[in-house]
């Protein structure tokens, strides 16, 4: 009856005047054929005020009928706002729930359902760059593309953040998912065109599936959690189904990133300077830093672990000024010209105003300008957001030297080294594997240090190992430096500074036998 009312308050309050009516009339009926009252105005006073009543009743009734509806529409707006995002208008963690709950009840004995655990890659990244009303239309365009991606029999939803669930059901084999989850990471890194930007994005995502990893909805959750870590923790743009293990390596990451944090603070940090060598001279000419983190615990931690969680949590940008002050600090200590070369990851890039940070670095140690590189990676070339440009220029203004690193990695693209204001480039030591009996790998390498010695680029080749290497490096004049164990593995800098202070004959002679080896190889070819 209430629903009845307030589906229908105009109709309702017609049928209730009408209801009045008829009681008036069947009052009256009643009162002359069985009471027969001695007094038959009272009955007819009775008569009228019902009539009346009933002739009034839309009056009064009305007003409360509109506010009981309005009651209940603001109910189930409010039941929508719970059950919806509302930035991207999908279903929230709440109706997520609700919907994993009617999935597992109704799963029966053989039923199969997946949970799709999806995270944006490097998200972060956009809002620090681009803002955080560009980073909200992303993810109104992920909403989209994944709208249009599950069929009627799946459910997607906001997650938080920049993590959204789908929630696959009936499905046969995992397979099913697999393919889904494919299609999303394919759909997910097509370009976003945002306000006239260009931003690459990627997905990675994490797969439970029901019955076999669990029946409830928070384990079901979990689960595909860990498995998002494991596929993030592999190289991100991927996906992994979860797996038993997946808890205790989950937890050895959240314990390298605590104590990550810690070290910050702990000044557990270290740099090690590795020399580049002049190949014309053999004088070092430049000593690259390189981070080492010794763990409280006495165990050293490798920089390709630890460097990508730094970036993940958000203390690289700390890690890499103290990188940059202290090197700048030990260089302007050392004798001659000799330069430090310093890398700068591009989430760091991104995040720091690396100009501002240098001139700081510069002015608090009194190193010149152009006795610092700053080493970047193709990655970074690759977004190119035009702030990046103005960075790089502004370097260059300053008097530093910029190095394009590990070229040969990657998306390598020929038209980095003269689209942007670089000074050296560094060849992979992957260019070296084979030589000097691969003749093709000899191609690859003379191609392209030519190129780069053309463009006015100092070229460094890095890895060099032996001796027999270093003959072929030698062998083309179009290669100034060389990098490598060959010549000095990463030193302490009071080591450094003793070698420094030696002078360059130790690996003067060094070259001399490879230029040596290499005349004679010239000769029998």
């Amino acid at each position: 009856m209430l629903s009845l009312l307030l589906r229908h308050p105009i109709r309702s309050t017609i049928a209730i005047s009408l209801l009045i009516v008829a009681l008036a009339v069947g009052f009256a009926f009643l009162s002359f054929e069985f009471f027969r009252p001695p007094d038959p105005g009272l009955s007819y006073d009775i008569i009228s005020a019902l009539v009346i009543a009933s002739l009034l009743a839309p009056t009064f009734l009305y007003p409360w009928v509109r506010t009981a509806v309005k009651l209940r529409d603001t109910t189930v707006e409010i039941g929508k706002l719970v059950a919806r995002d509302t930035l991207t208008g999908l279903p929230n963690l709440f109706a997520l729930r609700a919907r994993l709950a009617e999935a597992i009840g109704s799963r029966g004995s053989s039923g199969k359902f997946a949970v799709l655990f999806i995270d944006l890659d490097r998200f972060k990244l956009v809002n620090d760059t681009l803002g955080h009303s560009r980073g909200d239309a992303v993810l109104v365009a992920v909403a989209e593309r994944l709208r249009s991606l599950v069929r009627a029999s799946e459910f997607v939803a906001r997650f938080g953040g920049d993590e959204f669930v789908v929630l696959q059901c009936g499905i046969g084999s995992a397979d099913e998912a697999s393919a889904l989850a494919g299609r999303i990471v394919s759909e997910l890194s097509r370009t976003y065109r945002i306000d006239g930007h260009e931003i690459v994005g990627s997905a990675s995502i994490g797969i439970a599936v029901a019955p076999t990893d669990g029946v409830d909805a928070d384990l079901l959750l979990a689960s595909a959690d860990l498995a998002l870590y494991r596929a993030k923790a592999m190289g991100r743009g991927i996906w992994r189904f979860f797996e038993a293990g997946m808890g205790a390596a989950a937890q050895a990451r959240r314990d390298t990133e605590l104590d990550l944090r810690n070290a910050v603070s702990g000044k557990e940090f270290a740099i090690h300077f590795q020399p580049i060598v002049e190949l014309a001279t053999g004088r070092i000419t430049v000593c690259e830093a390189l981070l080492r983190w010794r763990h409280s615990s006495g165990r050293l931690v490798s920089p390709s672990e630890f460097v990508p969680i730094a970036e993940e949590i958000g203390v690289i940008d700390e890690i890499g000024g103290w990188v940059l002050r202290e090197s700048c600090a030990a260089c302007a200590t050392w004798p001659g010209e000799c330069r430090v070369a310093v890398n700068v990851s591009s989430v760091q890039f991104n995040l720091s105003n690396i100009p501002a940070l240098v001139a700081d670095a510069l002015a608090r140690t009194g190193l010149p300008a152009q006795r610092l590189e700053i080493e970047i990676t193709e990655s970074l070339l690759m977004q190119d957001i035009p702030a990046t440009r103005t960075a790089l220029l502004q370097l260059r203004d300053m008097g530093v030297r910029v190095a394009l690193d590990d070229f040969g990695t990657g998306y390598s693209g020929l038209n980095y080294l003269h689209a942007f204001p670089l000074n050296k480039v560094k060849i992979d030591r992957s260019f070296l594997a084979g030589l000097p009996q691969d003749e093709r790998s000899l191609t690859l390498l003379r191609g392209v240090a030519r190129l780069s010695a053309a463009l006015g680029l100092t070229v460094t080749v890095e890895g060099v190992e032996t001796d027999a290497q270093l003959a072929v490096i030698i062998a083309e004049d179009c290669i100034h430096e060389a990098q490598g164990h060959l010549f000095s593995r990463p030193l302490p800098e009071p080591q450094l500074r003793q070698l420094l202070a030696e002078g360059a004959t130790a690996v003067a002679a060094r070259r001399d036998r490879a230029a040596k080896h290499a005349r004679t190889r010239l000769h029998v070819a």
